[in-house]
């Protein structure tokens, strides 16, 4: 008899869990539209209306037309037995002139199934500790320890630039790639191709800290930890050892990388821990000038703190690499510098104290992903994106009862 009061006790639960919707407005103030604009809730908020609901039972759902939108939970500490999760995030497309858009959150009482995946992060041990992540727009990766090993022979390089494959369509292909084999991957078949050289330099948005002659730059990286995987959203770490930044000073560093579903730009967070000197640096981020590329133009945007070079590729068409600085890092200039003899990067300057965290955007566009076809539209995606990092939405979500 307990266990049948048990079971029905649960049942009317679920059934009242269920029942229980919230309704969330997201406003815009700017005029323009907003692709993509990634809408985060913190999961403490969603929890205090829905107490008992398991977190893949919550669905969201557009409020004006009832279609069901994708979202995602992130829980970065999933050790923790009290099972706190970080966020609950979707998307949504703002038109043109829209200046707020409803959303409707509800518990229901069975499970929601898995949503498609647009991002993925990998540990890629089997090309020599690569590690790899891609959205539904472009593609990157960042090399590891082994890199910098005889296991590497002739491949053998010390580099913390950030190498790009260029996209030409939605789905993942950095598992379809590796499985290419290494040379197979650099030509198009359909699909694109890494065609970026990297090489010892920048890439597109590694980091160094500028001496004001020179650059000094930390070797591969040497731990990484994977925090969410989609289907909207990834989020990672990379870990740098100490690297001399000349005078005495000594700088290692913590990158926290959000990739984002359609969008061509990653946000990287990274922490500095300064050893001598006066404990703050010249961070530099830096775009690479390739050296089997034709450098097309460059260009430097100081009201919006972002950087951009149109390079052109003599088989694989134009390729734009941007930076955008965010609206409360502490902007010092723009500089040109080299960290090793063959790479020259473009650089955009940010001062930082030990301890603080950097925030910055990077990514790519390539002229045959459909998406960009000239170097204007490339540099009116980092303006509008720069834009839009200062004036962000803003969630409204009803107090619980």
């Amino acid at each position: 008899m307990k266990k049948l009061l048990l079971t029905l006790f649960v049942s009317v639960t679920l059934v009242a869990t269920a029942a229980e919707k919230i309704q969330v407005t997201v406003m815009n103030s700017l005029p323009q539209a907003r692709r993509g604009e990634v809408v985060v809730i913190p999961f403490r908020e969603i929890r205090a209306h829905f107490p008992t609901a398991p977190i893949h039972n919550l669905v969201v759902r557009n409020a004006a037309t009832g279609v069901e939108v994708p979202s995602q939970t992130t829980n970065f500490n999933p050790d923790d037995r009290r099972a706190l999760c970080d966020d609950f995030l979707f998307q949504y497309d703002f038109a043109a002139g829209e200046k707020s858009a409803q959303f409707t959150i509800e518990a229901q009482a069975e499970p929601v199934p898995p949503y498609p995946a647009r991002v993925f992060a990998r540990y890629v041990p089997d090309r020599l500790d690569d590690f790899a992540w891609e959205n539904d727009r472009i593609a990157h990766r960042v090399y590891g320890p082994r890199l910098d090993s005889p296991a590497a022979g002739g491949s053998r390089m010390i580099s913390s630039g950030i190498d790009v494959w260029c996209k030409r369509v939605p789905y993942l292909i950095v598992d379809r790639w590796y499985n290419k084999g290494h040379n197979a991957y650099h030509t198009d078949t359909g699909e694109g191709l890494d065609t970026y050289s990297v090489g010892t330099g920048r890439g597109c948005g590694g980091t160094g800290v500028w001496d004001g002659e020179k650059l000094h730059v930390s070797h591969n990286w040497q731990t990484w930890k994977i925090l969410a995987n989609g289907p909207l959203r990834t989020v990672f770490e990379l870990t740098y050892a100490p690297w001399d930044a000349g005078a005495g000073v000594k700088v290692s560093e913590v990158k926290r990388f959000t990739v984002d579903a359609g969008r061509n730009l990653d946000m990287i967070e990274s922490t500095f821990t300064v050893q001598g000197g006066s404990g703050e640096i010249t961070v530099a981020v830096g775009i690479v000038e390739p050296p089997d590329a034709k450098l097309l133009a460059t260009a430097k945007n100081e009201a919006g703190t972002w950087l951009s070079l149109w390079q052109e590729y003599p088989k694989a068409g134009q390729l734009g690499c941007g930076v955008v600085l965010a609206p409360e890092a502490a902007f010092a200039g723009f500089a040109a510098g080299k960290s090793d003899p063959k790479f020259r990067n473009q650089l955009v300057l940010a001062k930082v104290k030990t301890g603080q965290t950097l925030r910055y955007f990077a990514g790519a566009g390539w002229n045959r992903s459909g998406l960009f076809a000239t170097q204007a539209d490339w540099e009116a995606y980092l303006a509008d994106f720069a834009r839009r990092l200062r004036a962000p939405i803003a969630v409204n979500v009803p107090a619980a009862k």
